[in-house]
């Protein structure tokens, strides 16, 4: 298949036969079934890559049984997912690639990618693979992390919960538009909006203070809060998602803990890839990677490019 043939927009999920794949799997091909659109699997050979100064760059072609691992845990995946979804649409590739570049060179604006989770903690692999990182931080689309689950435990069908961080950003709001409309989507769905006043400092808080500076109390914070929050909703809720269930969450806990711990019983987290805090630099924001870092449940990331083609 060249990549001209690949439907757009679709679900696209990374296999690869471990159960983490299996968890990213289940929950992609729920993702097209809910929204009507076909399951793109990709199965990634990761064949090394040569640089010739006479040929330039090219990868070793697959020797036939690691291809045919391959293309038996292909045939594996649509197996699966045709027991549990016979009428989705599903399409399937082999790729040479290392998997993030593979998904990465698929991918379209109105697309959503799933990769799963490895490893001793929830949703770590992909951060220790630099995976979901890559995906997050260059992807065009959402990019979904699904932690494992226990075994015989389906993906949840019905209506969601929905619990999303904000803090003003254009990221944060983009990520709450993107909840607002996938609840939206579904009678009986809600939206938690969590939203922490605490944000780390970039300078020696003690040091400050001993030279007079005094730090907001509680109150201006929590009132500063209740109107970035109000001005945030008014901002994104538009008529097709006016009759969401919205409730607010706001706190002065460090914004990692409250929005996994409002995510603990969710059925999603959804942030943005970036946000208002001191580190900037860092490929995710901070608050990001700890959400990936301690989630339990599935983390949507929405990466700033998500919007570049509307």
């Amino acid at each position: 298949m060249t990549d001209e043939q690949v439907p757009t927009p679709k679900v696209a999920v990374g296999v690869d036969g471990s159960e983490s794949a299996r968890a990213a799997l289940e929950w992609a091909a729920a993702e097209a079934e809910r929204t009507h659109l076909p399951l793109y699997i990709v199965h990634t050979l990761s064949m090394p890559l040569v640089v010739s100064v006479y040929t330039g760059p090219t990868r070793f072609p697959p020797p036939e049984e690691v291809s045919q691992h391959g293309r038996g845990v292909l045939e594996e995946a649509v197996g699966h997912v045709r027991s549990l979804w016979p009428n989705l649409k599903v399409e399937t590739e082999l790729a040479l690639e290392e998997p993030p570049l593979a998904l990465l060179r698929r991918l379209g604006h109105g697309d959503t990618v799933v990769v799963g989770s490895r490893g001793l903690g929830p949703v770590r692999s992909a951060l220790a693979g630099s995976a979901g990182v890559r995906l997050a931080a260059k992807a065009v689309c959402p990019v979904v992390v699904v932690p494992r689950r226990p075994q015989n435990e389906a993906p949840p069908r019905g209506p969601e919960r929905i619990v999303v961080g904000v803090d003003g950003s254009d990221d944060s709001r983009r990520a709450l538009r993107f909840a607002l409309h996938r609840a939206a989507e579904h009678a009986g769905s809600s939206v938690v909006v969590v939203h922490s006043w605490r944000v780390p400092l970039p300078f020696d808080t003690a040091t400050m203070v001993a030279g007079g500076w005094a730090p907001p109390s509680d109150e201006l914070l929590d009132r500063y809060s209740e109107e970035l929050v109000a001005g945030v909703l008014a901002d994104v809720i538009d008529e097709s998602t006016e009759g969401v269930d919205v409730s607010v969450l706001r706190t002065g806990d460090n914004p990692v803990d409250a929005l996994v711990g409002a995510g603990a019983g969710a059925d999603l987290i959804v942030v943005g890839s970036r946000g208002r805090g001191s580190v900037r630099g860092l490929l995710l924001g901070s608050a990001t990677q700890g959400v990936l870092h301690n989630a339990t449940v599935p983390v949507a990331v929405l990466p700033r490019h998500s919007e570049d083609g509307e």
